[in-house]
């Protein structure tokens, strides 16, 4: 599969060219000034899902800020321009022309992502192509259900699942291909793509996008 509309410049921070809208999910060390973004899609209110500085790199008058309920005062308060959407997980939305649906996010044996908090990972619809970018997750049920074509998903550890965790979740989801995110940067190392990759069953494709 053809995944060149796809770019991850850092942890989560991700980058969707939907037939010329722009979407960007969780920016975070964005370099330069676009304000280019379509859709800003955040997952949890972390420094490095939530960054400020790299929001008002990209941002425009007519932005839609897709956040979590529970983030949706905060980004009003400090996005000086953009329109939000809150929404909730387990839930379908459109939005000027992007339908998506959410997924919970939250780990399970660990205190950084707490289900009661109502964070979500997506699943975007891009010209039939589902993506699913889970955020900050563990081997969690809502995860194993999810039906997608691309799954972005997290292994650097501590925070998030690790690379072994993160490639037995690939192997029970079966999507047509796997992207790693959440590693080499903050938690985990430069070569946890590839060792997540060796463990990945063959018969899913494996594209290892982050930049370093």
């Amino acid at each position: 599969m053809d995944l060149s509309f796809i770019s991850v410049n850092a942890q989560n921070s991700i980058r969707i060219d939907a037939n010329g809208k722009i979407i960007y999910i969780d920016p975070f060390q964005i370099e330069n000034e676009n304000h280019d973004a379509d859709f800003i899609f955040l997952t949890h209110d972390h420094y490095d899902h939530f960054s400020l500085e790299s929001i008002n790199k990209i941002s425009q008058r007519e932005t839609a800020f897709i956040v979590p309920q529970a983030m949706d005062k905060r980004v009003r308060k400090n996005t000086p321009v953009g329109i939000n959407h809150p929404v909730e997980p387990g839930k379908s939305y459109t939005i000027n022309g992007i339908s998506f649906e959410t997924v919970a996010m939250y780990n399970i044996m660990k205190p950084f992502h707490l289900k009661k908090a109502g964070w979500c990972g997506y699943i975007i619809d891009i010209s039939g192509t589902r993506v699913y970018i889970a955020g900050d997750i563990d081997e969690i049920p809502e995860a194993k259900a999810v039906k997608c074509d691309v799954a972005m998903i997290p292994i650097g550890g501590f925070y998030t699942m690790n690379y072994k965790t993160g490639a037995d979740l690939i192997n029970i989801m079966k999507p047509q291909v796997a992207i790693p995110t959440h590693y080499g940067t903050v938690v985990g190392k430069k070569t946890d793509g590839d060792s997540f990759a060796k463990l990945v069953d063959k018969s899913i494709q494996v594209e290892l996008k982050l930049s370093f």
